[in-house]
């Protein structure tokens, strides 16, 4: 079974005190939906490991904006810190994207790409995906999906065309004006 995440995260108990806010964007740019939660209060901060690095990527006054394309295979979270500086852009690929009684979600098919701030990329959870192939989580067209899309992204990335890292300021700036 895939984990299906659900953009607003109305589930996560950390936050105690949130905004939230999300539109659907039909540009040439992008089409499908952004969303941006800030979470004005945390219980307590949360940060990750990556390498020799230890980044925070929640705590109060940040944001995390989602962009979810129509039709494509991943979405990106980006976060930012309370000062408004880009934390790490976080890729989930996905099986699909879709929307449910208005929220929108991914069905995350365990691989994911970041973009720390200092420009590294990671490719992280090769491990899980390989255990949902063994378990028969995934079949293995949704595994060869997986790391197609993963590829791609890493290509257009190195190239520097990867637009939603791009648009990603802009389309916080939008979603910002709709939470004040």
């Amino acid at each position: 079974m895939l984990k299906r995440k659900y953009a607003d995260r109305s589930g996560w108990k950390r936050i105690l005190e949130r905004k939230y806010a999300q539109t659907r964007l039909d540009t040439a740019d992008f089409s499908g939906y952004i969303t941006l939660l800030h979470t004005v209060k945390v219980s307590e901060p949360l940060s990750v490991p990556y390498g020799n690095e230890i980044l925070r990527i929640v705590d109060d006054g940040y944001m995390w904006l989602q962009q979810f394309p129509q039709e494509r295979n991943h979405a990106v979270t980006t976060v930012f810190d309370s000062e408004g500086q880009v934390v790490q852009w976080y890729i989930d690929i996905t099986l699909r994207n879709g929307v449910e009684s208005g929220i929108p979600w991914m069905d995350d098919l365990f691989l994911d790409l970041v973009i720390l701030h200092s420009g590294d990329l990671l490719v992280l959870d090769e491990d899980e995906l390989e255990d949902a192939l063994s378990t028969g989580t995934i079949d293995q067209s949704q595994y060869d999906l997986a790391w197609g899309e993963a590829n791609r992204l890493k290509e257009l990335i190195r190239r520097g065309s990867f637009d939603l890292i791009s648009l990603s300021r802009a389309h916080k700036e939008l979603l910002t004006d709709i939470l004040e």
